[in-house]
């Protein structure tokens, strides 16, 4: 089951699954682009549901696991992967309705689906879960409320580590997948901004420019299927951290050294 499953990773991850063999329930909010990327699975042989779904619906997410379990008897790998951009400038510009969308989505979305699935996933004594942050969200924050809501899902995963480690579930792995730059239409997540945020926040032309930038870096990044690859290898091996790229590994280590040294935090990129 994979959320945020029509475009970007979401679809890596889906066209990856299909090609291992799974059945895949591929969840999005975008309908009309979730049946094309169903239909074109289902034409290359996989077996596939998709279901719309708003993630940071907790009923909705519910919906999504009934209709995988009714359709398939079981859910085994599980990927809360769906998320959004929003602005990048000062945290105390960004109006309630930007914060309420960005959380809503990027943290409340891995939330709903941990209280969904973990659940079946430990009642079967069997499976994966990945929940996607980013690398911003290993490394000094930056890119607004974004930034911060990745930093929160890392922090949960690695809560629910610890949980699965004291409720003794070793049968049930775990992995916070943190990617770097990837060539996706992430950039025109806000074609989903829905209405009762309000409307856009106007970017100052320093926002513009670092929009533009960031939107550079996407479309240099590496491949979906690449990283489906990546995620793949770690779900096998167990990894915990899935990081796709070796870029930031300076940023995410000094991160480290600064908070033990007192800060404050500098720059993690040019």
């Amino acid at each position: 089951m994979i959320t945020g499953a029509a475009s970007g990773i979401g679809l890596g991850l889906s066209r990856r699954f299909a090609a291992e063999g799974m059945s895949v329930v591929m969840a999005d909010v975008e309908e009309p682009a979730l049946g094309e990327a169903a239909a074109s699975l289902e034409q290359a042989g996989a077996r596939v549901l998709p279901v719309v779904t708003d993630v940071s619906s907790a009923d909705a997410v519910g919906r999504l696991r009934d209709a995988a379990l009714a359709a398939f008897g079981g859910v085994h790998v599980v990927c809360n992967n769906a998320g959004v951009g929003g602005p990048h400038g000062p945290l105390w510009e960004c109006p309630p309705g930007e914060w309420d969308w960005v959380m809503g989505v990027n943290l409340g979305g891995v939330i709903n689906g941990v209280r969904a699935f973990m659940p079946v996933l430990l009642e079967a004594d069997a499976g994966h879960m990945v929940n996607t942050a980013s690398i911003f969200g290993a490394f000094a924050g930056a890119l607004g409320p974004y930034g911060v809501s990745k930093h929160a899902v890392v922090a949960l995963t690695e809560t629910l580590h610890f949980n699965l480690e004291s409720a003794g579930a070793t049968n049930v792995g775990l992995s916070v997948l943190c990617p770097g730059a990837v060539n996706t239409n992430f950039g025109t997540s806000a074609r989903n901004r829905p209405d009762w945020a309000g409307p856009p926040l106007e970017k100052s032309p320093q926002e513009q420019a670092a929009a533009a930038r960031f939107d550079e870096l996407s479309l240099r990044g590496r491949s979906p299927d690449d990283v489906a690859g990546i995620v793949t290898d770690g779900i096998r091996s167990g990894r915990f951290y899935i990081l796709t790229s070796q870029n930031r590994n300076g940023s995410v280590a000094r991160r480290g050294t600064e908070i033990v040294a007192g800060g404050p935090p500098t720059v993690p990129f040019p």
